[in-house]
């Protein structure tokens, strides 16, 4: 009985820290573009990989800074770990981010077979 309850309180752990990783994705301070029209999304399910850019260009992958080199490749690896089971990019870039800055994450993903990609943006009555 020892043992189960060990295995229990470690997967509570796992999953409480895991949870808080991927809610300050998705905290970081970004002034986000305001668009007129969009769609709220609701799919929970679908693997999803935010990025965040910011103003100067740097680009954010699970809390650390990646380089446009590295993109491609961990893309992949995401792509390959959950199956190429349909995973979504998320692009949180600051409004004030050169198109520069977010054109070659659309080509990483493209390169790494993912076709969904989504802009986190603030509705206009945000």
């Amino acid at each position: 009985m020892t043992p189960m309850i060990d295995v229990v309180f470690l997967l509570i752990i796992f999953f409480l820290v895991s949870s808080h990783l991927a809610r300050q994705e998705t905290q970081l301070e970004l002034a986000l573009p305001i668009a007129k029209s969009g769609e709220e999304d609701f799919d929970q399910e679908t693997p999803r990989v935010t990025i965040n850019v910011k103003p100067d260009g740097t680009m954010w992958l699970a809390g650390r800074i990646v380089r446009r080199e590295e993109l491609t490749q961990k893309l992949r690896a995401v792509a390959k770990e959950k199956q190429k089971a349909n995973v979504k990019v998320r692009i949180r870039g600051s409004k004030q981010a050169a198109y520069a800055s977010i054109e070659p994450i659309m080509i990483a993903c493209t390169k790494s077979g993912i076709w969904q990609v989504d802009y986190a943006v603030y509705g206009e009555e945000d």
